[in-house]
């Protein structure tokens, strides 16, 4: 090779030739089954660091959010098993939650429904969570509390110089 274009073009030529054995032997194929869930968490992270650069508005937090919970699920699902998310989805609605309380928290702007909202979301997320880990265990449990609760609101919680809180009657 006699010149400095000769050398650029074989390490082209080399390259697309180590590309082309490297995607016959099934190297790119696994690639992109294993780390697909990276072209969801990446910009997440990205319109993370832009908007804590001072490079984009509180905006982008909302999607920031969604892309950075979704990408971690379906990281987590791909590497353990996609069975997981029988008892995962509600980290869907988590990442909702996610996003919009982070536009809440970070917005000069005054957004106490959304704030609110937010919070019901994510407490809603974690609720089901709950639920959907303890399976068919959990209305059992819920069934228990609320038979506890309704026993204890008729039992009148005797207090000191207080009227009993049912009168027994019309």
């Amino acid at each position: 090779m006699s010149s400095n274009k000769d050398m650029k073009l074989g390490i082209f030529i080399a390259a697309a030739g180590l590309i082309i054995l490297l995607g016959k032997l099934g190297v790119f194929g696994f690639l992109g089954r294993a780390l697909w869930p990276l072209v969801i968490l990446i910009p997440g992270l990205f319109l993370h660091v832009l908007f804590f650069s001072k490079r984009a508005s509180a905006a982008v937090l909302v999607p920031a959010g969604i892309l950075t919970v979704y990408g971690l699920l379906f990281g987590f699902c791909n590497t353990w098993g996609w069975g997981y998310m029988r008892h995962l989805w509600p980290v869907l609605l988590l990442g909702v939650a996610v996003g919009l309380y982070e536009y809440a928290f970070y917005s000069p702007a005054r957004t106490g429904g959304l704030t609110a909202f937010a919070v019901i979301l994510g407490a809603l997320s974690v609720v089901l969570l709950v639920f959907s880990m303890i399976g068919t265990g959990a209305l059992y449990l819920l069934g228990i509390v609320l038979v506890a609760a309704g026993i204890w609101l008729m039992s009148g919680r005797k207090r000191r110089g207080s009227r009993k809180k049912w009168n027994g009657g019309w």
